[in-house]
């Protein structure tokens, strides 16, 4: 899973409205807002850590502090590969959330089974212009065959749900957010 799509599936399960994304030169910067909250959220996606051993330092911690101080921002998360220890304490002593290639937070299925049926339904809606009430009222699905990739990824989660398997779960709230942004642009 890219860096990118980890910010896009933990503001989905968070239910953050993402506002503005900006590219940065070694990331990602995601406004986003919490509805629950009125809080503003800063997710940053460090793609290219300014190190040469690839690991995310203090400076680019502080960078971040300062950055949500100066925006006015109430939340933090960054994200990226790996960070250092002194990156870590500082992210905990700041209480920016972290992300990275061995740390992904974690989430209730029943919580990502619920953001992922949200995301199908309006897949849906722009797809076909309505969501099916039943199973047979879906053309996506006949004689043994799938049609809709939306269709075949809800169904798959359905079984992953079933079965408890979290990571899989995560993995198809990806994929229907990917088309969701495709559709979007």
């Amino acid at each position: 899973m890219s860096m990118e799509s980890k910010a896009e599936l933990v503001m989905a399960v968070k239910d953050y409205e993402c506002e503005k994304r900006e590219r940065l030169d070694n990331g990602i910067d995601f406004t986003a807002s919490d509805a629950r909250s009125d809080d503003r959220i800063l997710l940053r996606v460090i793609t290219e850590p300014k190190s040469k051993s690839g690991v995310v330092g203090i400076d680019t911690i502080r960078n971040m502090i300062e950055s949500m101080k100066h925006e006015n921002y109430d939340k933090g998360v960054l994200i990226s590969e790996r960070f250092s220890k002194a990156a870590k304490r500082e992210m905990k002593r700041e209480s920016i959330q972290m992300v990275s290639e061995k740390y992904m937070p974690s989430f209730k299925p029943q919580k990502l089974y619920l953001t992922l049926q949200n995301c199908v339904d309006d897949l849906c809606k722009a797809k076909c212009g309505l969501v099916p009430e039943k199973g047979s009222d879906c053309k996506g699905y006949s004689e043994g065959r799938y049609s809709c990739k939306v269709r075949l990824i809800s169904d798959n989660a359905s079984f992953h749900f079933e079965r408890g398997w979290t990571d899989l779960l995560q993995n198809d709230l990806v994929q229907l957010l990917t088309l969701q942004n495709s559709i979007k642009n």
